[in-house]
């Protein structure tokens, strides 16, 4: 059974929700800050009517354009000041988004007559280092440079590859996530009546030293495994992965392409579903299921409700729960 030895699906849910980079940008992908602000007010109001309907409520989010805005004022400024380390910028990005997240929480649970408590939680999450990905670096992130202005900033100590015709473009490591730090952190908040904004971006990536200290590395966690991993370390009884598709698709690209309404980790893993495209995601949904017997669902953020009902999305259950 699912979560906490409450009933699957029904009232008092805890309920872990993956924001998708889609619901802190304009719908062009612009991240002014007036953008930023009005997607996560829109974000805000399906979260609201989850809360008011008695769920606990854990959000992670995606931080991609806010990196990248980061990034590019890191290379503007790279012969003035020392370029800010990746595990920096994603520190910055959870606190700002977290900010704004916790502005339009409160004013959308007032809208709705909810007294709730909200807050936002620094998370690190820890990575071994040695994962073959800091080896071998192979996750692009930001824009694409001509070559003078990516030496520039390969001075400083960053890996950056020819992409031809484009330019170049900076490369990190993406390790595997190994634990959510701060979970107990979230646990506790959640137990005190908060809802809990934490895990932003796939947390601070860490590594812990030979003295057992840690310190933060440059690399990108992907963020819809570590919105599973926290999810089963706070016992979650679903987990909702929103994004800007309503559902998973069989044959996605395809005159045959149609949704799906249910599947095992199997089933979806045998898709070969890109990283590019809803693959971590599945991927993400399919390890919360199996690891918590729970459901996992994949759909559009303006469904949240229906998704948690049963009735809109993709939900991925383990082979026992599907089975039922």
């Amino acid at each position: 059974m699912p979560g906490r030895g409450r009933p699957p699906y029904g009232p008092g849910m805890r309920v872990l929700i993956a924001l998708g980079g889609n619901a802190m940008t304009a719908a062009d992908g612009s991240a002014r800050p007036q953008d930023q602000i009005a997607a996560v007010t829109r974000a805000a109001a399906p979260i609201a009517d989850l809360v008011a309907a008695g769920h606990e409520v854990v959000i992670t989010h995606g931080n991609g354009p806010q990196v990248g805005n980061l990034l590019v004022k890191n290379e503007l400024a790279a012969a003035v000041v020392p370029p800010v380390p990746l595990d920096w910028c994603g520190a910055q990005t959870q606190g700002t988004i977290g900010f704004i997240l916790l502005n339009a929480l409160d004013a959308a649970l007032a809208a709705r007559g909810v007294r709730r408590p909200v807050a936002a939680v620094v998370t690190r999450t820890l990575v071994d280092a040695r994962d073959p990905g800091f080896t071998a670096p192979s996750k692009p992130i930001g824009r694409y440079l001509p070559a003078d202005e990516a030496k520039a900033m390969m001075a400083h100590g960053q890996v950056w590859q020819d992409r031809g015709a484009r330019g170049w473009r900076r490369v990190v490591a993406s390790p595997e996530p190994e634990e959510v730090l701060d979970a107990p952190t979230v646990a506790a908040l959640l137990a005190a009546g908060h809802l809990v904004v934490a895990g932003g971006g796939g947390g601070i990536p860490v590594v812990r030293g030979p003295d057992g200290g840690l310190r933060g590395v440059e690399a990108v966690v992907d963020k819809d495994l570590v919105a599973a991993l926290l999810a089963t370390a706070l016992r979650a009884d679903a987990l909702l992965l929103l994004t800007d598709v309503p559902a998973v698709e069989a044959g996605w690209g395809t005159p045959a392409a149609r949704p799906l309404a249910r599947a095992t980790p199997a089933e979806l893993r045998g898709l070969g579903l890109a990283a590019g495209s809803m693959g971590p995601k599945v991927e993400a949904a399919s390890r919360f299921a199996e690891a918590t017997g729970g459901r996992a669902m994949i759909g559009a953020l303006e469904d949240a409700a229906a998704l948690l009902d049963g009735t809109a999305g993709t939900a991925v259950l383990d082979r026992a729960a599907a089975a039922a």
